[in-house]
Formats: structure tokens, C-alpha cells, sequence
């Protein structure tokens, strides 16, 4: 596993919009139901707004939400030169000795955004369906390389001339057998599927 300590680490990323946050927000609840210690790094370019809301949330204990600044290209933090991810991980660790799970959540990017695996052991790429049926078959990084692809927004198909079906085919045969899951978030379908893909995973363990 990355970093010093024996916490998985999970990196979280994908377009602005596509609702990396309110995967996380559905997310946590499962992992703290079946006993998963949990901390969230949030990394934005000049601001905290994710980690505060996750904070207002309330659905990590205090100080398990942290928040990264970047400063710069939100892709520079979590790929280029992830030191400040890694030491923000490492202080996690260092203060919640019994951590399972590190969820770093990226800053908002393009399809080619990516995670060092210096810094993640694992990493789920989110795409939603509003940003068009075609993305599968542009073959960004993101959506090929990820160990897990998320298409987030089913719900929103049929309002925005999405064929769905299609869409998922497509995805699944860009990925050769990688693992691609249907979510909606804010109602909660595919959630628990995505939460069980990521800890049979990295924690070797069944939700």
C-alpha cells in the first residue's frame, strides 16, 4: 500500500459536476456501517469547499476530513507531484492510528486526469451521463486507465437523449473487462455495488 502507514488509499476523481462528492457523501455511511475506519482528503484549487461540505455532513468523526489546496492544475496535486496528497495522508495516519481507508477525492478535471499510484493503491474515475454518451469512446485516460469507472446520473438519461444501454456497452468494451458500475448517487442506486467492488479490493474484505 502507498505512504508508511496501513491504510489503503482511493483516489476518487473525474469532471467537474460528475459528483465525485456526492459518491463520497453516499459512500461513507456504508464503509462506517461495516466498521471501516475512514478519512477523506479533498483537494480543490484555492478553496475548502468539498472538505466543508463534507464537514457539514457530518459523517466522518472530527478531523478526518482534510482539505489540499493545489494551487495549480487540479492534476498537477495527485499525479506530477503528489507530495502534498502524501503528507496529508501520512498526518492522517499519524493521528487516526486504526485508519482502514484513505478516500482522496481530486479537484475537478478532464478526461485525462489520472492518480500516481505513489500516492493511491486504488482509483475510480467518474463520468456522468449530462456530459454525453459519446465520452466512452473518446478513450481518455481517466476512463481507461481507472481501476474502477463510475458512470454517475443514470437517472438523468432519458432527459438528456442519452441511450444508457449503449453508453455502458460502450464503456465496457473501451475497458476490456475492467470493472464499470451505473450509479445515481443522490438515490442511492449502484452505491453499495461500488462501495463492495472498492473494499473486495483494497481491504480484501466483503461489505
Amino acid at each position: 500500500m502507498s505512504g508508511n502507514g496501513t491504510a489503503a488509499r482511493v483516489g476518487i476523481g473525474g469532471p467537474v459536476g460528475s459528483g465525485k462528492t456526492a459518491l463520497i457523501e453516499a459512500l461513507l455511511p456504508m464503509l462506517t456501517s461495516a466498521g471501516i475506519e475512514t478519512a477523506v482528503i479533498t483537494n480543490d484549487l484555492v478553496t475548502r469547499e468539498d472538505a466543508d461540505r463534507l464537514i457539514r455532513q457530518d459523517l466522518l468523526g472530527d478531523g478526518r476530513v482534510v482539505a489540499v489546496e493545489a494551487g495549480a492544475c487540479p492534476h498537477t496535486v495527485i499525479r506530477e507531484d503528489p507530495t502534498l496528497n502524501m503528507a496529508a495522508a501520512d498526518a492522517l495516519e499519524d493521528r487516526f492510528t486504526r485508519l482502514d481507508l484513505i478516500l482522496l477525492e481530486s479537484g475537478g478535471d478532464n478526461l485525462a486526469s489520472t492518480f500516481s499510484l505513489d500516492l493511491v493503491d486504488w482509483w475510480i474515475f467518474v463520468i456522468d451521463v449530462a456530459g454525453g454518451d459519446d465520452i466512452p469512446r473518446k478513450r481518455g485516460p481517466g476512463t481507461i486507465q481507472s481501476d474502477l469507472l463510475v458512470i454517475n446520473k443514470s437517472t438523468l438519461a432519458p432527459h438528456v437523449g442519452v441511450d444508457l444501454d449503449r453508453m455502458l456497452a460502450e464503456a465496457e468494451s473501451t475497458r476490456q473487462g475492467q470493472p464499470v458500475i451505473v450509479t445515481d448517487c443522490r438515490s442511492g442506486i449502484g452505491v453499495r455495488e461500488v462501495a463492495a467492488c472498492m473494499t473486495e479490493a483494497v481491504l480484501f474484505r466483503s461489505l
